[in-house]
């Protein structure tokens, strides 16, 4: 039998939401690792498969619909079994089929990991070998360290996207481009256009770059100015629809219909527009302007735009897969090693003037609901918060709530900024998330003050909080007792577990030393109308 391979076409640009965050991608190839050089068959796609349902990366109907499965998965301290996770599996016929995979779990296994596999981190095919790239295992080993480098992980992040394409072989599209380089060269024009107000992209042009058929930075940017001339920035999702469907080949209104039902708007307008802007400031060369309405060079990164658009602007395409895998995967040294000079006193003033602002611009209840979004594994609907990873998003709400409801306190946020103010990366794993400074108010004139190292965390195992949350809490507390330093720490969590707290009696006992530990729920209840020193409780 003969057959037809189909022919590519135009597509939009899409991103998986399946992979939506950098730390859900490293879960997934952590997987994986324990497989490398083997021959993936059935039997090792089905034993990833249990090994991602059994460390509860991937959540099934039928979990959701048994009471104990979904008090198991919703726990943090109850594990599932090995007989209960191939229950699920056996009982969770997955609807699904993807090219070279068998319907049902084999291919909700591909759609897991094609997202990784474009990105350059792993390299399967059905009965060949298993490969994961250096920049892959750069990946899982940062995600797997005690005290996960952000900066790595966003580098890592910005290697694949500067080299990322929309052809390329694992995708049938004949759109060819470099999605960030053609985004970065556009902005880059619109800068030096002196008639633009060198605000960046606005956020419902970028459906064009999502539908755009080659790199040419130049026609895309007429093309911008042609609508910015006609429309302005107030248009509908409509209008830009229709000129997306003309760049995927829709020449009559015949056409454009039958696209419509392959093609919709709400995906190319809203849902493809929301992702890509997630992958696109991975990287960290992207800044939000004007509440989120605009794509803009983080000017903090000029020097390393620079060098992407100088090395990267123009690229090779692949047929071969192998050879793709091998180029994306290559990890770029100059873009780790990079040093970047930043005026920190400059950068200091804007991030507490940012988080000043916020703390003014949004209700203490609005900020509540943000924070019980994170403990709920919800999604934000607020572009202001939305494509703030949720690890940093919950060290900025955390700041703003401090902010908002200790009048007389002094907070100082470590997470690290973009040229908005807006956080790009959580704080080191030397210093403490937030520091908060009072005075004394049982004597006002008294200089001396009273200091919470406050830790958040998204993190809810028992060593993970325990070995990578406490033992460091209790370091940075005892460095400024020996100080001289009237400090105590206070941990934040989605729950706290028993362990957890027994580790804080503990240090209490040994040290003479105060860990708080509350969950996001509890503390964002206690806070208002409180003092910090009141926050100090074992």
């Amino acid at each position: 039998m003969l057959l037809i391979m189909a022919k590519p076409k135009n597509k939009p640009l899409s991103f998986s939401t399946t992979m939506r965050n950098p730390d859900r991608i490293a879960g997934f190839l952590n997987q994986l690792v324990e497989f490398e050089n083997q021959i993936l068959t059935t039997e090792v796609i089905y034993k990833i498969i249990h090994n991602v349902i059994k460390n509860k990366l991937y959540y099934t109907m039928y979990e959701y619909r048994n009471s104990l499965y979904k008090e198991i998965y919703l726990s943090n301290e109850l594990e599932f079994s090995d007989n209960q996770v191939d229950e699920i599996i056996r009982n969770s016929p997955q609807d699904h089929k993807e090219a070279g995979f068998e319907y049902g779990w084999e291919s909700r296994f591909d759609t897991w990991y094609q997202l990784p596999k474009e990105f350059g981190f792993v390299l399967y095919e059905k009965n060949n070998i298993l490969k994961i790239s250096k920049l892959g295992h750069m990946l899982i080993d940062t995600y797997n360290s005690e005290s996960p480098d952000e900066k790595i992980i966003q580098n890592v992040f910005l290697n694949s996207l500067c080299k990322y394409q929309t052809n390329n072989p694992f995708k049938k599209n004949l759109n060819s481009n470099v999605p960030l380089l053609l985004l970065l060269k556009t902005i880059k024009l619109l800068k030096e256009d002196k008639d633009e107000n060198s605000t960046g992209i606005f956020r419902n042009e970028l459906s064009l770059f999502i539908c755009w058929n080659n790199d040419n930075e130049k026609e895309i940017y007429e093309k911008i100015k042609e609508i910015r001339h006609n429309v302005g920035f107030q248009y509908s999702n409509e209008y830009m629809y229709d000129i997306c469907l003309e760049l995927l080949g829709c020449r009559t209104p015949e056409e454009k219909e039958k696209k419509k039902k392959y093609f919709k708007i709400g995906k190319i307008c809203n849902e493809a527009v929301d992702e890509y802007i997630r992958k696109m400031r991975s990287t960290g060369l992207l800044s939000l302007r004007g509440n989120g309405r605009f794509l803009d060079f983080n000017s903090f990164e000029n020097k390393k735009i620079e060098y992407v658009l100088e090395k990267y602007s123009s690229f090779q395409t692949f047929e071969n897969k192998e050879e793709y895998f091998n180029y994306v995967g290559e990890i770029d040294k100059e873009l780790f090693n990079m040093e970047i000079k930043i005026d920190h006193d400059k950068e200091y003033n804007l991030k507490l003037n940012t988080l000043n602002e916020f703390a003014n611009k949004f209700s203490k209840k609005e900020i509540f609901n943000e924070l019980l979004i994170l403990t709920k594994k919800c999604e934000s609907k607020n572009d202001s918060f939305k494509y703030i990873p949720e690890p940093t998003r919950l060290e900025f709400l955390t700041s703003i709530s401090l902010v908002q409801n200790l009048k007389n306190c002094y907070v100082e946020p470590n997470y690290s900024i973009d040229d908005e103010g807006l956080p790009t990366m959580t704080a080191r794993g030397d210093m403490p998330d937030i520091i908060c400074t009072e005075p004394y108010f049982e004597n006002p004139n008294n200089q001396e003050l009273i200091i919470a190292n406050v830790e958040v965390t998204l993190m809810k195992g028992r060593s993970e909080q325990v070995n990578n949350e406490i033992v460091p809490i209790r370091r940075h507390l005892l460095s400024q007792i020996n100080n001289g330093k009237d400090a105590f720490a206070i941990f934040i969590a989605p729950f706290i577990h028993e362990d957890t707290k027994e580790m804080s009696l503990w240090y209490k006992h040994k040290d003479k030393i105060d860990i708080s530990t509350y969950t996001i729920e509890e503390f964002a209840k206690l806070l208002p109308n409180n003092k910090l020193s009141n926050l100090r409780k074992i």
